[in-house]
This record gives structure tokens, sequence and C-alpha cells, in this order.
């Protein structure tokens, strides 16, 4: 079985939760919205289908079983918190149901890497802006961690675009 893309370090407990739906809210951009964790899964095992070059297919599927781990993470500690984890972004007015529509198609090997590093450059960006606006310090860790194995991800997929530019130029 193929081990997911992690850091060498625990996430937080989150089994002590307690109700709280503006968190949950917050967390909720990050778990099936068109930047989402289910986004970034679908990408990278789409991209995995496509992907020729074994090294960064198993790269690929490294980083889609990590993607999971989070976006079950995520479910849980929303529906501790108190909102129902079903595939939508929740607000206090209103819910958009999840689709795919940002779920890249690319089928060339340069351009899927770009856009799964835009994928985590903008996840990045994402949990940084959930984290500004967490009061629940628990809750807080735990993206904190996510933003861990995020960030290494980056650095492994700009590692891989720049190896296959090397190839390509030499």
């Amino acid at each position: 079985m193929t081990k997911p893309l992690i850091c060498d370090l625990p996430y937080p407990s989150i089994d002590k939760l307690t109700p709280d739906l503006r968190s949950a809210r917050l967390i909720s951009f990050a778990y099936a919205t068109l930047h989402g964790e289910l986004t970034a899964i679908l990408q990278y095992q789409y991209h995995r289908l496509w992907t020729t070059n074994a090294q960064i297919a198993g790269l690929l599927e490294q980083i889609a079983i990590a993607e999971m781990l989070h976006l079950s993470m995520l479910g849980k500690a929303m529906k501790q918190l108190g909102l129902d984890p079903t595939y939508k972004q929740s607000t206090q007015s209103h819910s958009l149901w999840y689709n795919t529509s940002a779920v890249s198609s690319s089928k060339t090997l340069s351009k899927m890497l770009l856009d799964d590093i835009a994928g985590e450059m903008n996840a990045i960006a994402d949990y940084k802006k959930i984290l500004s606006l967490l009061k629940n310090e628990e809750v807080a860790a735990l993206i904190e961690r996510i933003v861990m194995d995020e960030e290494l991800h980056l650095a492994r997929l700009s590692d891989a675009y720049r190896q296959l530019l090397e190839q390509n130029n030499s």
C-alpha cells in the first residue's frame, strides 16, 4: 500500500471538539469547495492516470492519499463541531453543493504539475485565510498541521517540475 506524503509530525487530536458552528463553517471552505481537499483528491487521481512517468505517478498518488486523510479529518472535525460534513460549502445564509468544475483536466505532464503546484498554493493561501478568521485554537492547530503537509506537497511538486524541465532541456 502506498504511504501518504505527510510531515513526520502527529496531527492534533480532534476527539474532544465541542459544537462550534462558526469554526465548522470556516473549515467547510477547505473541505469540499472548488479549491478544497475533495478537488485536490480528484485532480491528483486524474493526473496520476494520465502520467506515464512512474516516479511522478507515485508522487501524485502519495499526495492524493494525504489529501484523503485531510478530507477525513476535516469531515470528522466538522461533524464534531455540529455541521453535517456533506459535500458543500456552508455559510449562515446558504450552501453551495460541490462540483468538479475546478478539477484540472490537463494531460501533459508539465501542465499537470503546474496545475497541481497552483492547487497547493491556493490551498495554503485558503488555509491561512481560514486561520486568520478562526478563534477556536483546537481547530486552528489542526489547520496549521495540515498546512505543513500542503507546504511539503508544494515543495515536492516544485522539485518534480524542475527535474522535468532539466530533463527536457538536456
